[in-house]
């Protein structure tokens, strides 16, 4: 895990190596990982998350997204889900909204994350 700066938002970074995040706890964890750091954003690399997390049916996302949002935190998911996009409309949507408002962010890679921070 480290902490970087870009365009005056600091961002805490999680290492793609870790255990899996899935439940509520994991999110509060994920949290509580930012004190003492001033991060505006987390970044967790999408290996970090349990596979189920791009089934919306699951939960998994939600929880996520209103944790943070609760506690006025911005995820980034990082990594490639070209392939689970074009698989379902509802996950292409959700991304596309989620994108769209800017609070949260999907991105493929580091470098179109800090293009649209």
């Amino acid at each position: 895990m480290k902490t970087t700066k870009h365009n005056g938002v600091t961002l805490l970074e999680l290492d793609s190596a870790g255990p899996l995040l899935a439940t509520d706890q994991d999110a509060a964890d994920l949290i509580g990982s930012t004190y003492g750091t001033d991060a505006d954003v987390i970044v967790v690399p999408l290996a970090r998350f349990d596979p189920k997390f791009l089934d919306l049916r699951s939960g998994i996302a939600g929880i996520f997204f209103q944790k943070l949002q609760n506690y006025r935190l911005r995820l980034v998911v990082l990594g490639d889900i070209a392939d689970a996009i074009a698989a379902s409309k509802s996950l292409h949507d959700f991304v596309y909204e989620t994108n769209r408002v800017g609070n949260h962010l999907f991105a493929p890679n580091r470098q179109t994350m800090l293009a649209r921070l």
